[in-house]
C-alpha cells in the first residue's frame, strides 16, 4: 500500500516554481543556434554588399558562384514588392515556432536545433526586410534561384523537422493507460 501512496504523491507533486512561458530562454541549443545563424547570415550579407558590386558574380561563370542581388519578394520571386506582408508572415512564423517549441514537452536536441535554424533564418531575413525593404541574396547555383544563408537555414531546419515528425516513433502507451483502455473481464 505504501508503494501506491508514494506513486500518487509523486504523480501529484507540485511543479517547480518556474514560469513555463519563458523556459525556452534557458535552452542552450536554441539560444546558441538562433544568434549563430542570425550573425552568420548578417555578416555574410555585409561581406557580399561590401566586396561584390550589385548584379555581378564571382567567379563570372560556373555552376556555383556568388552573385550579389536583392529580392523584394519571397522564394522564387513570389510576392514581389510585398515587404509588409512578408515581414508580417515572418513574425507569424517566428511566433508559431515559439508556440510549437513550447507545446512539445522536452523536445529532443535535434528538434530544438531545427527550430533554432528556422528562427535564426527568419530573423535574418526579417531584419533585412525591415531595414532595407529587400533581402540580400548571393548564393548562386546555376539551376536554382539565388538565395542566402538565412534561406538555407530555414530550409534545412524545415527538412529536419519534417523528418522528425514523419519518421520518429511515437511513444508507446504506458502499461497503466493500456489497462484503462481494456474492458474488464467478466463485464456485462
Amino acid at each position: 500500500m505504501s508503494d501506491d501512496n508514494e506513486l500518487w504523491a509523486h504523480e501529484n507533486a507540485p511543479l517547480p516554481a518556474v514560469d513555463q512561458r519563458f523556459a525556452w530562454y534557458g535552452d542552450r541549443i536554441l539560444m546558441l543556434t538562433i544568434p549563430a545563424v542570425f550573425l552568420l547570415d548578417q555578416i555574410s550579407k555585409q561581406v557580399i554588399k561590401s566586396s561584390l558590386p550589385y548584379g555581378e558574380s564571382w567567379p563570372s561563370d560556373g555552376v556555383f558562384r556568388f552573385t550579389h542581388v536583392t529580392n523584394s519578394g519571397a522564394a522564387f520571386g513570389f510576392f514581389t514588392d510585398a515587404t509588409p506582408l512578408l515581414a508580417l508572415a515572418s513574425i507569424i512564423a517566428i511566433a508559431f515556432l515559439i508556440y510549437f517549441y513550447r507545446t512539445h514537452t522536452a523536445p529532443r536536441p535535434i528538434m530544438r536545433l531545427a527550430i533554432g535554424l528556422q528562427m535564426g533564418g527568419a530573423l535574418g531575413n526579417l531584419v533585412d526586410r525591415l531595414h532595407a525593404g529587400t533581402v540580400v541574396d548571393f548564393i548562386d547555383v546555376a539551376w536554382w534561384p539565388v538565395f542566402n544563408l538565412a534561406d538555407s537555414s530555414i530550409v534545412v531546419g524545415m527538412l529536419i523537422l519534417v523528418g522528425i515528425l514523419l519518421f520518429s516513433e511515437q511513444p508507446s502507451p504506458s502499461p497503466a493507460s493500456q489497462d484503462a483502455e481494456e474492458p474488464a473481464e467478466g463485464g456485462t
